[in-house]
């Protein structure tokens, strides 16, 4: 009875012991702090709800937040990172989202805090915007009568958009991706701007690659 008892214990423990093992040199003093420090205490700052400024804040999450990070949840950005010239661009990289996983996958461990930033992360300042007007309304897609100069996009959604790509496809067959909406929540009123304004020719054909209702925007006249 007392080996059964003592096997059962062990057993027990095992998740617990596994979960204290370190198979990464990820740390979060190094290499994550400063992910956060970019993406993500915009939103979590000090004085956030969910505060994720230092290790003592972030690590009893940290398996919450790979699966955010992962499906795209967070940074709630809705669109995918590298298709399209968007700016700013404010998804997750590849790399930062792989680093993310690995380090909690790893055991997060906190690292020396030697490596640390120096300073306190500060939420950065949002660039101010133009205010965008929309110019056209497309209802999945439309062919555009005339030519036609665009600075963004904002989706019309009235639920979740899994995954939509939009395009502007040129009379000449090129193909200019616009912007991939993923996980896209329209509560989040999210518009995206292009980096540089965009010419479309008359005969493009600006579309959707599932039922979306979207807006093509340009800037608002100077008052």
């Amino acid at each position: 009875m007392t080996t059964r008892l003592a096997a059962l214990c062990a057993i027990l423990t095992l998740p617990l012991a596994a979960h204290d093992i370190i198979t990464t040199k990820l740390t979060w003093s190094r290499d994550i702090s400063r992910v956060f420090a970019h993406r993500c205490i915009q939103c979590h700052g000090a004085k956030a709800s969910i505060p994720l400024t230092n290790y003592e804040q972030v690590r009893p999450w940290a398996v919450d937040i790979k699966e955010q990070v992962l499906s795209r949840s967070m940074p709630p950005w809705g669109a995918v990172k590298g298709f399209g010239d968007l700016a700013p661009d404010n998804a997750l990289s590849q790399e930062e989202m792989l680093m993310i996983a690995g380090w909690v996958i790893g055991g997060a461990p906190e690292g020396d805090a030697a490596f640390a930033p120096k300073t306190s992360p500060e939420p950065p300042a949002k660039p101010a915007a133009l205010p965008q007007r929309p110019v056209l309304q497309v209802d999945r897609e439309l062919r555009l009568p005339r030519a036609t100069t665009i600075t963004g996009l904002e989706p019309l959604a009235s639920a979740t958009v899994d995954s939509a790509k939009i395009t502007a496809t040129l009379p000449d067959g090129a193909v200019i991706p616009l912007v991939w909406l993923y996980k896209y929540d329209p509560a989040s009123k999210v518009a995206f701007r292009f980096a540089k304004p965009l010419r479309l020719p008359a005969g493009a054909l600006v579309a959707s690659s599932c039922p979306l209702r979207f807006a093509l925007t340009a800037p608002s006249p100077a008052l």
